[in-house]
């Protein structure tokens, strides 16, 4: 490698570091264009895993959301008496456009070849697609934190959010936030200046600049955290979520009435001590008559996963799917909805 070629390739890399540290999210545009996202009485639809449940239990008690369904990728459980337009998808991305929905997945494969069907996400919050990060050239800058975070900086542009001592922990557990932040430093970093963490105001701050914890206090209470989730199911897996199907599609947890299901006594019972362990730890109330647990249809959907290259993303998005993620850089997980049965 020659001097010239080197001092041009560090010269680029310089322009791109300081282009992406000089770079913001601008609260008051994105809800210009999202005001949806801060209106209060939404109805909602949560992934069912830790991420999701505090989503919910977040919108419910600063916006008085009510939570009416759970969607996991392969099945979709739902009010009977619900219209999915009239709903807000919560830490997923819905490939529809009359669908509104807030994730944090990386969607986009090459953004020089979008598709002409990639306004079907003109009503989906996504920070990756806000900065134009795709899966081919910025797969490891992807956004390395939450849903729940994207939306503590967005609501707390609008209004005054406080977060205790005893919310981080399960604010740094979600979808293993505390991993990256250590596994990787630089890219977690400049997310929280991107959604303005530095700012001494706001509760980013709070979550990520606190004066709370060493890092061996930090572990202390992950491990105290971690203690209060397995106690739940008696030292079992799984606790942090709501199980609504298994790998093979097939529904758990549900039992049938008439002609609607119910998520059956056990599995509520074990999902409302987590969100009521989440509930006393944030602050964010548990109000039980804004979550759903009977009445619900079921939507049963085709899940599948595809290489991420050009063709393979051209030939899925001519599939029209329902909502997919790039889960590594080596597969993309993908949702067929070829009946149109979500907008039924």
């Amino acid at each position: 490698m020659n001097l010239k070629y080197l001092l041009n390739f560090t010269k680029r890399k310089l322009i791109i570091l300081f282009n992406r540290y000089m770079e913001r999210i601008n609260y008051k545009e994105l809800i210009e264009k999202y005001p949806w996202v801060v209106e209060k009485d939404h109805d909602c639809i949560l992934s069912p895993d830790s991420d999701g449940l505090l989503c919910g239990l977040f919108m419910a008690h600063y916006l008085n959301w009510k939570i009416r369904g759970y969607y996991d990728g392969k099945v979709l459980i739902v009010d009977k008496g619900v219209d999915l337009r009239e709903c807000v998808f919560l830490d997923m991305e819905i490939f529809r456009k009359e669908i509104r929905s807030v994730g944090h997945h990386m969607v986009l494969y090459n953004k020089n070849k979008k598709p002409e069907s990639w306004h079907n996400f003109e009503n989906c919050v996504q920070p990756n697609n806000l900065r134009d990060y795709d899966g081919a050239k910025n797969f490891p800058l992807k956004y390395p934190l939450a849903t729940i975070h994207l939306l503590i900086g967005i609501l707390n542009s609008k209004f005054s959010i406080d977060i205790s001592e005893s919310a981080i922990c399960p604010l740094l557990y979600t979808d293993g936030v505390f991993k990256n932040l250590f596994g990787y430093p630089e890219n977690c970093l400049d997310w929280l200046n991107y959604l303005g963490a530095n700012n001494k105001e706001t509760a980013l701050h709070q979550i990520f600049h606190n004066d709370y914890y060493s890092i061996h206090d930090l572990m202390d209470a992950l491990k105290d955290f971690f203690e209060k989730i397995s106690n739940i199911g008696e030292g079992k897996r799984g606790n942090d979520k709501i199980k609504i199907s298994n790998t093979k599609s097939e529904l758990v947890n549900l039992e049938k009435s008439e002609d609607c299901y119910f998520i059956n006594n056990e599995a509520k019972i074990k999902a409302t001590k987590f969100i009521m362990i989440l509930s006393e730890l944030t602050g964010w109330k548990y109000k039980e008559n804004h979550w759903l647990w009977s009445g619900f249809k079921v939507i049963k959907f085709e899940k599948s996963k595809i290489k991420p290259n050009n063709k393979n993303f051209e030939f899925l998005l001519s599939k029209n799917p329902l909502s997919w993620a790039m889960t590594s850089g080596l597969d993309i997980e993908y949702t067929l909805d070829p009946d149109n049965l979500l907008l039924k």
